[in-house]
């Protein structure tokens, strides 16, 4: 009896067992279920395919990740849940917030297959595993930003030992600061599933994955292990400090603040998100905007050839004009001095076409500088046109440039409709006046703390209007960006001194207000430290914008037309400029203006959105369908993004896609990555960014990429455009050219400047193919601010101990900035911060 009865539990157990095993093995019902959740940009879709019970795809069907950042989790984690048959898997180390969106999200779509939701389980910590290698030194090789990342890599049996750079091409100061950082860590967890570095995404994920591919060389025991093997960095003590000023943010307006500070005997803590300072500051053209009156036509000696720049006693040649230029100052001093009128504007405005706007009036208080404007340029013209009629070349006459123009040409180049033309937005006249009238002293006030500048040229870069640039060394210790506006300023603030301080890697979270004033800022290090920092006499945000939150500007955008900007438009700005700034300060009760409309860098790669540098001053940009022209390259930067959106094609999800041409003998300006003229890296194809071609080459090359435009149309086009500036007509040229200085073919010039025309040729000339689109690069509203960089309430009074400075901004470049104009700017506001402070005090 007793063993029937054992004998029917045994089978009932089975049975029990089996209907459990049954149940488990389909335990969804079959069908395609979607799962949204949030995720760090934005939401975030899946697309769960379920059959026989069992999860047999995922896919991510839609989100906002930052691209480079989020790839990873976006390949690995869906593969992983299908594996796994479960959500219960492990984030990708450095996308973490993504991973863990994309398991909810699944999550959510299973519970409507008719599963449980897992989001809620705890997940057990990653403990890292023992590895075993074959001992030696090992080469892994990963793409950067800016080409491979080569890394030696030492292991002993069962351990990385050392790190060594063979070979990079990062960018110091942005990707650099990295390399130490993750070596150390590397070395420690004994495998790459540690951090990425803030401000250095691209070359940190570079430095796991060339630690990856050294690792499976050498043999790795356990290589997914390796590739989770991880360090955790623990809180220290809290961290409560005291200064005169905190400055939040270390860009140029950072570090202008900062230092003006210094000199006005204040005690400075910068807080600074990344792991190095220099912001969107270090990774820009590099090139400020402002008149050097030396170099340019004086009335008082129209004749002269030279003149003498004041900071180092030196004489230099004054700079020439840009052909077609005339044609604006024409256009200027003909500009109706009625208030401005926007009447019919859907019928008449396009934006860049001033023949047309300049009919429309002037908003008023900008007429005191139109009317001096008119004047300046009605004596340069007495003393230009007799020349012009005796047959010299407009490129033969001194440049004309004043700060009226400057001020001018930043209103109408920044005024601006919203898309249904309900609102127009200009930059504010008192801070626009300010920002340029003051900038005529910071070439002085750098050049006193060591930097230096080339003094001898007033170039222009894409979208500037015009020549008054002021561009930085390209070689030695104050070359580049870096040496030209951190290098110095830093060894004023004297950091290793003791008494001013630099929190890196450490995120402001919140400001300090006490009974209505703004007094300190409470932040976060990137190990968890909680820092709380007090300041007597201010705190100035110096944050930037939010071009790289793809998500807010979609939320805020009444310019562009809404397919245009989705969330696949890529950033040339670094993943950190996400807006803290504006939220901190909206949270305290600042107000906010023009955040509806973003510039895009028209010039941008297509693979990363980062910006490619160059003008349109020599250059022709090209419809790859057409082959035709369809812009004034010198045009303002929204009106080139515009049009690029027109008459471009769309690749990889990369809208407004362009190829530009120019002769390959004209230098980039900027830190362009590919060298100068004449180089191997100048002359060296790079998939999808440059070639170097000759123009009966164009249609193999064209074939090899896919592009439709025929290249014998590209090649009339080309002629017939170096043939109108060469006689002077080109305002006859179905587009206009205005501010241009090359051809793109060859030909001799005669003593008057003007062109040979009997020596022209295009076929043999080296051409330079660049193939680019717009991303987004400067957010124009922000913060607003008065003449003196306090930071204003939604009643217009002035939060006491707050001031701001930079993009972090509003209310200054209207609707589109200048190109050159955000240096000028951020370093002006900045000093006019700290002054502001000193002042209060």
């Amino acid at each position: 009896m007793r063993k029937k009865i054992l004998g029917g539990v045994l089978a009932l157990c089975i049975i029990t067992m089996v209907i459990s095993l049954s149940s488990c093995s389909k335990k969804y019902s079959d069908g395609t279920y979607a799962g949204t959740a949030d995720g760090r940009n934005g939401p975030l879709s899946v697309s769960v395919v379920v059959s026989g019970g069992k999860i047999s795809s995922v896919k991510v069907t839609d989100h906002v990740e930052t691209q480079g950042i989020a790839d990873a989790a976006i390949t690995e984690i869906p593969a992983k849940i299908v594996k796994a048959q479960s959500t219960k898997v492990d984030v990708e180390s450095g996308a973490t917030v993504t991973s863990e969106a994309i398991i909810k999200a699944v999550d959510n779509a299973l519970v409507n297959a008719g599963g449980s939701s897992s989001a809620s389980a705890p997940k057990e910590a990653w403990k890292n595993v023992a590895i075993k290698y074959k001992a030696g030194t090992y080469t892994g090789t990963a793409q950067g930003m800016n080409g491979p990342v080569v890394l030696d890599v030492t292991f002993s049996d069962s351990a990385i030992t050392d790190i060594k750079i063979n070979s990079e091409k990062e960018t110091a100061h942005v990707g650099t600061p990295a390399y130490d950082i993750m070596f150390a860590d590397a070395i420690a967890a004994n495998g790459s599933g540690i951090d990425v570095v803030s401000g250095a995404t691209f070359t940190s994920l570079a430095v796991r994955n060339a630690l990856n591919d050294a690792a499976k060389q050498a043999g790795a025991s356990k290589l997914d292990d390796f590739k989770k093997n991880t360090i955790v960095h623990t809180a220290q003590a809290p961290i409560d400090e005291t200064y005169d000023v905190i400055v939040v943010g270390a860009g140029g307006a950072g570090i202008a603040a900062a230092a003006q500070s210094v000199q006005n005997g204040y005690k400075v803590l910068i807080i600074e998100k990344n792991a190095e300072v220099g912001g969107n500051t270090v990774v820009s053209g590099g090139q400020y905007q402002s008149v050097m009156p030396y170099l340019c036509w004086e009335p008082d000696r129209p004749d002269a050839t030279t003149g003498v720049y004041s900071g180092d006693g030196k004489t230099y040649e004054k700079v020439k004009m840009a052909n077609g230029n005339i044609a604006v100052l024409k256009t200027i001093l003909n500009w109706s001095e009625k208030p401005f009128d926007p009447t019919g504007a859907k019928d008449w405005f396009e934006a860049g076409d001033i023949e047309r706007l300049s009919t429309h009036g002037v908003h008023q208080e900008y007429l005191p500088v139109l009317k001096a404007l008119k004047q300046e340029i009605k004596d340069y013209l007495a003393w230009a046109e007799p020349q012009l009629k005796k047959g010299k070349n407009e490129s033969a006459l001194t440049l004309f440039s004043t700060v009226n123009l400057h001020i001018f040409q930043t209103y109408y180049g920044g005024l601006r409709p919203n898309a249904d033309f309900t609102s127009w937005i200009y930059g504010n006249y008192d801070l626009v006046c300010q920002f340029i009238r003051d900038g005529q002293d910071l070439k002085d006030w750098l050049v006193a703390q060591g930097s230096a500048f080339d003094n001898a040229t007033q170039p222009t870069i894409v979208g500037a209007l015009w020549q008054r640039e002021n561009d930085y060394l390209k070689t030695g210790p104050t070359a580049m960006q870096w040496g030209t506006y951190f290098k110095y300023p830093l060894e004023t603030i004297n950091e290793a001194a003791g008494v001013n301080k630099i929190m890196r890697r450490t995120e402001a979270k919140e400001l300090i207000v006490e009974n209505g004033v703004v007094t300190g800022v409470k932040a976060e290090m990137y190990d968890g430290t909680q820092v709380t920092a007090h300041a007597t006499k201010g705190v100035v945000l110096a944050t930037g914008g939010y071009a790289a939150n793809i998500t807010k500007v979609i939320e805020t955008n009444e310019y562009w037309q809404k397919d245009k900007i989705t969330n696949r438009t890529q950033t040339t700005n670094r993943s950190s400029m996400q807006g803290d700034g504006i939220r901190m300060g909206r949270e305290a009760g600042a107000d906010v203006t023009g955040l509806e409309y973003t510039q895009l860098m028209p010039i941008s790669w297509i693979d990363n959105g980062q910006l490619a540098f160059g003008g349109g001053n020599y250059t022709v940009y090209i419809n790859p369908t057409t082959g035709k022209r369809f812009v004034n390259e010198t045009s303002e930067r929204d009106v080139l993004s515009l049009k690029e959106f027109e008459n471009g094609i769309e690749r990889n999800n990369v809208k407004g896609v362009f190829i530009e041409i120019a002769n390959s003998t004209q230098p980039i300006q900027g830190p362009y990555p590919y060298g100068r003229p004449g180089s191997d890296a100048w002359k060296s194809d790079v998939e999808w960014r440059q070639y170097e071609r000759t123009i009966d080459q164009l249609g193999a090359l064209f074939k090899e990429l896919g592009i439709t435009a025929d290249a014998d149309v590209v090649r009339k086009e080309i002629e017939d455009y170096d043939h109108a500036l060469m006689t002077g007509t080109e305002s006859s040229l179905p587009v206009n050219k205005t501010g241009w200085t090359a051809l793109i073919g060859e030909a001799e010039k005669k003593a008057d400047g003007s062109y040979d025309v009997s020596t022209y040729k295009l076929d043999g000339v080296p051409l330079k193919i660049r193939i680019m689109a717009p991303s987004t690069h400067h957010t124009m509203g922000g913060l607003r601010v008065d003449i003196n960089r306090h930071v204003l309430d939604t009643n217009g009074n002035i939060i006491k101990g707050l001031y701001a400075a930079g993009e972090v901004t509003g209310g200054i470049h209207g609707g589109n900035r200048l190109g050159g104009n955000a240096i000028v700017e951020i370093f002006v506001s900045g000093r006019t911060a700290a002054n502001a402070i000193k002042s209060d005090n």
